[in-house]
């Protein structure tokens, strides 16, 4: 008999678009924008077998409130114990080493493979970095590239540039 996933989907309204919340069992698999659902349903297809979707499913509280809190100019602390983050190791890594990074800074991928301790690693980083399935929480838009561009990123770089912005405000504020 063939397991099947069952996979909630939740919608948000943020001042940069709709974003798309999935949850299995409870716990945020992934967060992107509305406009990236083939997106959404590449990653998760790959990570779940069967899936069966659901639209109109609920957020964990701690990620609503952290999105609030975010988008409202207040840092709280990640609700990662509400979210589930399935990868390789490498990609593990290279997302924690996203979380990482300060609200308010960036770093380049150069910069990024260099903390993890693999300098060489550059184009793993970003492949890894574009498979973030938690985007803003897990904060891949805080990677630009290694002359102060703003370079890909799944929610366009418009979003991008709002993202950085919001929070460099936010750190001036907490200054």
């Amino acid at each position: 008999m063939t397991m099947t996933t069952r996979i909630d989907i939740a919608r948000y309204q943020s001042p940069i678009g709709k974003l798309s919340l999935a949850m299995v069992d409870g716990k945020l698999v992934h967060l992107d924008f509305e406009n990236n659902d083939d997106r959404l349903h590449t990653i998760q297809t790959r990570r779940f077998k069967n899936l069966d979707w659901h639209e109109g499913g609920t957020a964990p509280k701690s990620v609503t409130d952290w999105l609030d809190s975010y988008f409202a100019g207040r840092l709280m602390p990640l609700p990662m114990h509400d979210v589930r983050m399935i990868g390789t190791d490498f990609q593990k890594s290279a997302w924690d080493a996203l979380i990482a990074i300060p609200s308010g800074e960036s770093r380049s991928y150069a910069g990024q493979a260099d903390i993890l301790g693999n300098p060489k690693a550059v184009r793993a980083v970003a492949r890894a970095n574009a498979l973030n399935p938690v985007s803003i929480i897990v904060p891949c838009h805080r990677v630009i590239g290694s002359d102060g561009t703003l370079t890909g990123y799944a929610g366009g770089l418009d979003r991008k540039r709002w993202l950085l912005d919001h929070e460099a405000r936010m750190a001036r504020k907490a200054a």
